[in-house]
């Protein structure tokens, strides 16, 4: 076991010495916002009765990667599969690069590999929550407009 601060935990997941899901690399983003455990406590103490929403990522496979959309995103579907009895695959011809040139309102997490991953965020979160840092563990530049 070692501790690692979030960017730290980025920082080895960059360079392959760990690995974590594309779910706790969006939060580890999040987590950078703060520079201190007593920062996000005060944090989390002022919005704590705000409310939350149900998140469901729905992947989006094209032809040179995935990209996990999260509400907010103009991609993401208007009724998602929320019980996975429907098995809705998401699909698309376009390349990744183009989707993201395309593209204008992004929550989405950018898969181009197991160890690669990208955060895309230009939403206003809901219930005061933080968005997590743009951060990408490539030298990807899909849209200089973020």
């Amino acid at each position: 076991f070692q501790w690692s601060s979030p960017p730290e935990a980025i920082e080895r997941f960059k360079s392959q010495e760990i690995w974590f899901p594309p779910p706790q690399f969006y939060e580890f983003c999040r987590l950078c916002n703060f520079s201190s455990l007593g920062e996000l406590q005060k944090f989390s103490a002022a919005r704590a009765l705000e409310g939350c929403e149900c998140w469901l990522p729905v992947m989006l496979s094209a032809p040179d990667g995935f990209i996990q959309l999260l509400p907010g995103d103009e991609l993401y579907p208007e009724d998602p599969d929320y019980t996975g009895e429907k098995k809705i695959i998401m699909s698309t011809d376009k390349k990744v690069e183009d989707l993201m040139k395309e593209g204008g309102i992004f929550h989405r997490i950018v898969i181009k590999n197991i160890n690669s991953l990208a955060v895309y965020v230009n939403i206003q979160a809901k219930y005061k929550h933080i968005n997590p840092l743009m951060m990408k563990t490539d030298n990807s530049d899909y849209n200089s407009r973020l």
